[in-house]
Parts: structure tokens; sequence; C-alpha cells
């Protein structure tokens, strides 16, 4: 429903094929965005650092196809969204990398690949483990985080900053993203990134909440 009710809302449109939904998450509840994505039509691409969620969600069936390699993502994404077949890839990787990727395509070819976005990472938990940095490999993240938390904070906070402005550059050309409720926005302000609505008291972000736009 919030896929569906993001493409009435954002897209205009009540048919998603064709439509690329890009989001983060595989634990938990979030494991549902990749079956969301295929029962509304869409191309799903998700990202998860921890390899274990990830093959768990494969092997239940929540992912149509998995991969770590960002060219063969952007490559099944393009063919996806040009044949307008419903996909959930799950990519093995940090989001981060995967919405730069998704820029660079962008200023390398003119095409905006990305027509919704969100996040569920667990970012009310973003130093324990919730949210991992994309300046690491998620090993080395964890061993950071056990030797120094204080610096694995600092690393949070850049690649929330990252993560932002790479989520800006594809939402000023016509991406549509929302927050799940998750406080990646405010984790995200928190770091110092642009996430402030412009106009607006400090508490609004530039981004709606799916309860709130979506839902409600």
């Amino acid at each position: 429903l919030t896929v569906l009710n993001a493409g009435r809302r954002y897209l205009k449109v009540e048919d998603l094929s064709g439509k690329v939904f890009v989001t983060s998450g595989l634990g938990g509840m979030s494991g549902a965005q990749a079956k969301a994505a295929v029962i509304a039509g869409c191309v799903g691409i998700i990202a998860e650092v921890d390899e274990a969620a990830l093959l768990k969600r494969y092997k239940q069936g929540w992912l149509m196809e998995i991969s770590n390699n960002l060219d063969h993502c952007i490559a099944r994404l393009r063919d996806a969204r040009k044949n307008k077949i419903a996909l959930s890839l799950g990519y093995h990787g940090n989001v981060v990398d995967l919405w730069e990727r998704l820029v660079y395509e962008l200023d390398a070819t003119g095409e905006l690949l990305v027509d919704l976005g969100s996040d569920q990472t667990s970012c009310h938990n973003p130093f324990s483990g919730g949210y991992y940095p994309v300046q690491l490999s998620f090993e080395e993240a964890k061993q950071l985080l056990s030797t120094s938390p204080g610096k694995f904070r600092t690393l949070v906070q850049e690649s929330l900053r990252r993560q932002v402005t790479a989520i800006n550059r594809l939402a000023d050309k016509g991406m549509f993203f929302w927050d799940y409720g998750n406080a990646f926005l405010l984790e995200a302000q928190r770091a110092g990134a642009d996430v402030e609505k412009r106009g607006a008291n400090k508490t609004e972000f530039r981004y709606p909440s799916y309860v709130q736009h979506i839902m409600g």
C-alpha cells in the first residue's frame, strides 16, 4: 500500500510498471519492501550490507535476484525498467554506494533511473549497528564498532551526509523520496545533512513521512 500510494500521490499513476523504487534494509519488517515492489509491479532495488539477512530473504522468496555488483544491478534495472518487468533485486552492499552510482548515471547519461526512494535502515539505533557507514566493509564496521565506537559514530554521520547529498541530487531531478518513520531524516539532520525544509521551522523536513503523506 505504501508503494502503490506513493505512486498515486507523487507520480500520479495507478500503474507502476516500468517505475523504479530504491531503498535499503532487508531485516525485520523492511524485508517486505522487496515483495511490495513486485506486488506493485515496479522494479525494486533493495540494498543490504548483511549478507546473512540478504540470503535469508532470497531463500524465503522475498527477493527474486541478488547481486553484489553495481554494474550488474544497473544493467538489470535498465532492462526491467525498459521492458516493464516487475523485479525485486537485492544488492549486497551499502545503499550509499547505490545512491551515488545513480547520481553518476544521471551525470553521465542524463537519465534519472529512479522514481521512488526511501530508507529502512534502523536509524533509531544508528550507532549500535542499526546503520553501517559506507566507508568500511560490513565486517570492518562491526570491528570498529566494538573497538572505537566514537570513530564509528563519526563515520556513520559522514555516511549519512553522503547519502542525503545523493538523494537530494536525484530528488531535484524528479525522484520522490519519503521517510519510513525510522529516524533516518532525524539522524541525518543531527549529522548536519541538508534535510531541513526551506522556509520552515527546524522540526520540518524537506521529505515527507509515509504516515502523514502516504498512508494518511
